[in-house]
C-alpha cells in the first residue's frame, strides 16, 4: 500500500484550496437528509453489517438485503466500496475511509447524485463552480473520491478531530453536527468492506528462493526504447506481439491489450474494464489474472500470492506472458506487469492512469515468473 501511495507523488490541489481551507458545499439534499433522518444509529452490529455488505458485493439484489440506515443498499454499499478503495489506494487511514463514508451519506446518502444545491453534484455533493472539477469528473465516484481525501488529508490535525469535525473541515456545511449521526454506521461498511479486499496484511514467503534472485543484474536484451515515446493508453507503432510466442501467452496478452486506456481502480476486478462500475476496472494483478483467466490459465488475486506463480526465470530469458514485478521486495512485490516482447510491458501502473504500455527500461524488476 505504501508503495502505491509513494507512486503517487505530488498531486496539484485545486486554486481554492489553500492553506487547508475547503469550500462551501452545503446542499440541498444534505438539508432534506437532516430534517428527515431522525434515528440515532448507535449499537450496529458489525457482524450483521458485515454479512449483509457481503451479499451485494457477492452480486445479490438489495432486495432482502436490510442495513439500517441504508434505504437502497444495491446502491449504496458498490459506492461506498469505491469510496474504501479509493482511501486504500491513497494510502488513507482507516479513520479518513470512515469519515469520507459519513460524509457522502450526509451529502447524498451515499448515491451518485445528478443534481443537488446549485451546481452540487455526486457522491460528496462537490460543485464544478467551487474548483472541484468538471460535472462529469465529479460525477466519478474515483474522482470525486480522490478530491475529497486531498482536501481532508490537507486539513491539520484531522486525525485527532472528531469524524464530525474532520468531515466540516472540508466540507463547510450549514449542518456542521449532521456528520455525526452517521459515524457507526460508516465504520461498520469500512471494516466490512476493507475485509474483502486481497490480504495485504502478512508477508508471504516465496515459493524457492530463486524468485527473490532470478533477475540478478541481467537486463533483457530490448528495453523498448526504439519505440519512442509511447502515449498512454496507445500500442506503439509497428509492435506486433511476437510470431514464437505460446499461444496462451498470446491470448493473455491480446486480452490485456483490449483493456488499454482505461482507468486503475485499486480492488478492482478488471471483470468490465470499460463499463460504468469502477470497482470492475482493474488495478495491476487482477489485469493479470483475468488476462490470464480468458488463456484459461488461473492466477491467484494478488501481487504478492503471483510472485509465487509457475517458475522464476531470468530477465535476460524473458518471453512474451511472463509476469514481471516491482517495487517492494522480490519476495513482496507491489507492482506487476506482462512482458509483451520485443522490450515492452502492459500495466495497470497506479491510481488515476489507465492501462498502458510501457518500455522494460522503466521498470526496476525485482522478479520475474513464467506462468505457462
Amino acid at each position: 500500500m505504501k508503495g502505491i501511495a509513494a507512486g503517487l507523488g505530488v498531486v496539484a490541489l485545486t486554486p481554492l484550496l489553500l492553506s487547508g481551507t475547503a469550500m462551501v458545499m452545503a446542499s440541498s439534499s444534505e438539508a432534506a437528509t437532516t430534517a428527515s433522518f431522525s434515528k440515532c444509529l448507535t449499537g450496529l452490529d458489525t457482524a450483521e453489517v458485515t454479512k449483509e455488505v457481503t451479499k451485494i458485493l457477492d452480486g445479490a439484489s438489495g432486495k432482502d438485503i436490510h442495513i439500517q440506515g441504508l434505504d437502497l443498499p444495491a446502491e449504496q454499499i458498490p459506492n461506498a466500496q469505491t469510496i474504501v478503495a479509493t482511501g486504500l489506494s491513497l494510502d488513507v487511514p482507516k479513520k479518513g475511509q470512515i469519515v469520507a463514508i459519513a460524509t457522502a451519506m450526509q451529502e447524498s446518502r451515499l448515491r451518485n447524485l445528478n443534481s443537488g444545491d446549485r451546481d452540487s453534484l455526486g457522491l460528496f455533493q462537490q460543485r464544478p463552480s467551487q474548483g472541484w472539477g468538471t460535472a462529469q469528473q465529479i460525477r466519478d465516484p474515483v474522482y470525486a473520491s480522490e478530491q475529497f481525501y486531498k482536501h481532508l488529508l490537507k486539513v491539520d490535525g484531522w486525525q485527532q478531530m472528531k469524524v464530525t469535525q474532520a468531515a466540516q473541515a472540508v466540507q463547510r456545511s450549514g449542518y456542521p453536527d449532521a456528520y455525526a449521526q452517521w459515524e457507526d454506521l460508516a465504520t461498520a461498511l469500512q471494516k466490512a468492506i476493507a475485509t474483502t479486499f486481497p490480504n495485504t496484511g502478512k508477508d508471504e514467503p516465496a515459493k524457492d528462493k530463486e524468485s527473490a534472485s532470478s533477475t540478478g543484474t541481467c537486463k533483457p536484451d530490448k528495453d523498448g526504447t526504439s519505440f519512442g515515446r509511447i502515449p498512454e493508453g496507445s500500442v506503439p507503432k509497428g509492435y506486433k506481439i511476437p510470431k514464437d510466442a505460446d499461444p496462451k501467452a498470446r491470448a493473455a496478452i491480446e486480452w490485456a491489450m483490449r483493456q488499454l486506456g482505461t482507468l486503475y481502480q485499486w480492488g478492482g476486478s478488471c471483470t468490465d474494464s470499460h463499463g460504468p462500475d469502477p470497482m470492475k476496472r482493474c488495478d495491476c494483478s487482477s489485469l493479470m489474472q483475468q488476462a490470464y483467466a480468458h488463456a484459461d490459465v488461473k492466477l491467484t488475486r494478488t501481487t504478492y500470492t503471483q510472485v509465487n506463480e509457475g517458475k522464476a526465470v531470468s530477465v535476460k530469458n524473458l518471453k512474451p506472458g511472463d509476469l514481471i514485478f516491482s517495487r517492494g521486495t522480490a519476495a513482496r512485490p507491489e507492482h506487476v506487469g506482462m512482458y509483451m516482447g520485443e522490450g515492452l510491458v502492459i500495466e495497470a501502473p497506479r491510481t488515476s492512469k489507465p492501462t498502458r504500455i510501457a518500455p522494460i527500461k522503466d521498470w526496476d524488476i525485482l522478479a520475474a515468473r513464467r506462468v505457462l
